[in-house]
């Protein structure tokens, strides 16, 4: 695939529109003023450079790629993100289903996108966010103590899984485009975390997992389970 081609499947999201926008003129203003009031330029040449740096790590965080899955989604649980897998595990649920289920957490760094994917095909039957601490977001505690959202989406096939918004220690934002009663599907955007964060995927014992610990994992790509 050419170099063009690649560009044309890459996008801003959205939710970066304003913060990209105040950090360009920002950035401008204090170059300006290092260009301009001091005559020894060599500051403002260090000082761009950051700038250039900083910026292009703004933008990085806010690419917004098309991507679409291209395969049969019965049962199928996708990545609702980029990021590693940090935790497969059975957990005892409170918040919902107050039973023990399957939790696929995976964790994303600020070189990732942040962009957040739903993980099935099925109806919205709930959403909800619950206030919380700013902890590391692989911290196992930050699934229960840390600011969160959580969409439960029932598949075709009657199964409830949940998908949970995990803010990290520099995350102070999530978005939640999910509203209950709607349908939804792979390929489409389920929200959005500024900064370092997570997202736990929670689904029913006995349900076949494709991923491993420390694998890296692609939104709306990577198979991470599949539903009995």
């Amino acid at each position: 695939m050419s170099r063009l081609k690649r560009l044309k499947k890459i996008r801003l999201h959205r939710e970066g529109t304003r913060t990209l926008w105040t950090g360009l003129l920002l950035l401008l203003a204090v170059n300006s003023l290092f260009y301009f009031s001091i005559e020894n330029k060599v500051p403002f040449y260090i000082v761009g450079a950051i700038s250039l740096v900083v910026y292009g790590i703004m933008v990085n965080f806010f690419r917004c790629p098309i991507r679409l899955f291209g395969q049969d989604t019965e049962k199928v649980v996708v990545a609702p993100a980029d990021g590693k897998v940090v935790v497969i595990e059975e957990v005892d649920e409170g918040e919902y289903f107050h039973d023990r289920r399957l939790m696929i957490s995976i964790f994303m760094s600020l070189v990732n996108v942040h962009a957040n994917w739903y993980p099935v095909d099925g109806v919205v039957k709930k959403v909800w966010h619950q206030d919380g601490k700013f902890m590391k977001a692989w911290l196992p505690k930050a699934s229960t103590d840390n600011e969160r959202s959580a969409v439960v989406i029932e598949t075709p096939e009657g199964v409830e899984v949940m998908a949970r918004q995990i803010a990290g220690a520099m995350a102070r934002r999530i978005v939640t485009y999910a509203e209950p009663g709607e349908e939804c599907f792979i390929d489409e955007h389920m929200g959005f975390i500024k900064f370092g964060s997570r997202v736990d995927v929670y689904l029913p014992i006995g349900t076949e997992v494709k991923v491993t610990l420390g694998q890296l994992t692609t939104g709306n790509q990577t198979v991470i389970a599949k539903l009995k």
